[in-house]
């Protein structure tokens, strides 16, 4: 089917998912967190993302599996922030922080569905003021579509009724060739500098270089760095632009094993590189696999973490009158 019930949301929304294809590519869109379920290429055996094969486990076990998470991806310190003299207090859902929206942002609440195509699914959201904290009310619109050989497409927009934090971003889960880890996939990230983090993951403010660090992805290389299971993970954002930008590619990764590629490009100034090393999930995902610890990588696109608390990161606030608009696209390829 192309859509069809797929459960009920905790909330007692109706859960729905669609089908879409075109050039080479199959995915299956659920309207619960606007979530890229599963994610098929012709030719290949495996899917390319990490998910479910029913809608009950997600809100128990998923990890933000393909969800889009927000109003504001990333963490924010403390869930606390000024704007135009105002300080604002949000859901803390990190230990002392606020994460990826909230305990109820928008990759765990019912989208719904405004346009279905064969090859297109547009949703939407509505965030009354307040949500979670964040000033004044929101909406979202987010459309994927396949617009090409081997790509999927994404484009993610907001408008707001006061000045608040948006900042979006898809949170897939990506494994190229169906094996236990993704260490032996190799990446690379267009990136000379990224965001030092804490002990809680939260950004120190500083932008340092990767150059002659393991942060360095500016020539491919396999994610594995050999040093065993106790090594510190990779969940850094990557900085990209200062600003917004036309889409461009920014990132590409590959399996040696499988030979499909994978090459993304977005609009946005940073790249969140997670490579699934918390990952420990209880019952099975997709074709009966267990996901345990770095099963797939996440490859975030974004405004940069607790952007609203440093003044020299790129702004994330989205004023009455203006449109957030985010593109993100996916372009996979298989070898001969």
């Amino acid at each position: 089917m192309e859509r069809e019930a797929f459960g009920t949301a905790p909330d007692g929304g109706a859960v729905e998912q669609v089908r879409i294809s075109g050039g080479g590519l199959t995915a299956w869109i659920m309207n619960w967190g606007a979530c890229l379920r599963d994610l098929r290429l012709d030719g290949h055996p495996h899917p390319l993302v990490l998910g479910f094969d029913r809608f009950e486990p997600y809100p128990i076990h998923s990890r933000n599996f393909g969800a889009i998470v927000g109003r504001c991806a990333n963490r924010i310190r403390d869930g606390r922030f000024l704007l135009d003299g105002s300080a604002h207090q949000l859901d803390r859902n990190a230990r002392a922080h606020h994460l990826h929206g909230g305990t109820l942002g928008v990759s765990k609440r019912t989208w719904q569905i405004e346009d279905h195509t064969a090859d297109s699914v547009t949703m939407t959201l509505s965030e009354p003021d307040g949500w979670m904290g964040y000033p004044g009310a929101c909406r979202f619109a987010a459309t994927y579509s396949m617009t090409g050989a081997g790509t999927l497409h994404l484009r993610i927009e907001a408008e707001a009724d006061r000045p608040t934090p948006v900042n979006l971003a898809p949170h897939g889960y990506f494994n190229l060739d169906g094996g236990e880890t993704i260490g032996g996939h190799e990446l690379s990230i267009d990136a000379a500098a990224y965001l030092p983090t804490d002990g809680d993951g939260m950004p120190t403010g500083e932008v340092r270089s990767v150059a002659g660090t393991e942060f360095d992805f500016r020539e491919r290389r396999a994610v594995d760095r050999g040093r065993g299971r106790d090594v510190r993970p990779f969940d850094h954002n990557y900085c990209l632009w200062i600003t917004r930008v036309p889409i461009r590619e920014v990132a590409h990764l590959r399996s040696p094993v499988s030979g499909v590629a994978m090459t993304l490009a977005t609009t946005e100034p940073g790249l969140q590189f997670y490579d699934g090393s918390k990952l420990d999930v209880a019952i099975a995902g997709l074709e009966g696999r267990r996901y345990g610890r770095r099963a797939g990588l996440c490859l975030e696109p974004q405004t940069w973490p607790d952007a609203i608390n440093h003044p020299g990161f790129p702004s994330p606030v989205l004023r009455p009158g203006e449109r957030y608009l985010q593109e993100t696209s996916y372009r996979f390829t298989i070898a001969a």
